[in-house]
């Protein structure tokens, strides 16, 4: 199973080509591809590449699904035996991002464009 450790926004995922992440809202308009440069930590079915902060070379390819609104979290502030209540609402801004490929030295390892090149060469063989 190949996953890469990216950092975006001040937060840091687990990222998986094929699967969907929701991050801080992107300037990015739906279907817009997406390159996620710091790259932290790659594991490609066992072997581990380790950035020193980040992997030199190393991108996550993505396209925005949509732009959404998260959970609400409500801020109480209260101060007791003043009569002083506060209460607010908050709604996060994020984008869902579908991650299609991981890439190291410009090649792709793992995802949608990895996995092209080997059913081209899977037919040519059973052409033969």
């Amino acid at each position: 199973m190949t996953y890469a450790i990216v950092e975006t926004s001040g937060k840091q995922l687990r990222v998986e080509p094929g699967r969907f992440y929701d991050v801080d809202r992107l300037a990015l308009d739906v279907d817009d591809q997406v390159t996620l440069e710091r790259v932290l930590f790659i594991n490609n079915d066992g072997e581990s590449v380790v950035g020193q902060p980040v992997v030199e070379g190393a991108t996550v390819v993505g396209s925005v699904v949509s732009h959404l609104r998260g959970r609400k979290v409500i801020v109480y502030k209260m101060q007791p035996k003043k009569k002083t209540r506060k209460k607010q609402g908050h709604r996060q801004d994020l984008t869902r991002v579908m991650i299609n490929s991981i890439e190291l030295n410009g090649k792709a390892i793992a995802g949608e464009s990895a996995s092209a090149p080997a059913k081209a060469e899977v037919e040519a063989e059973a052409e033969s």
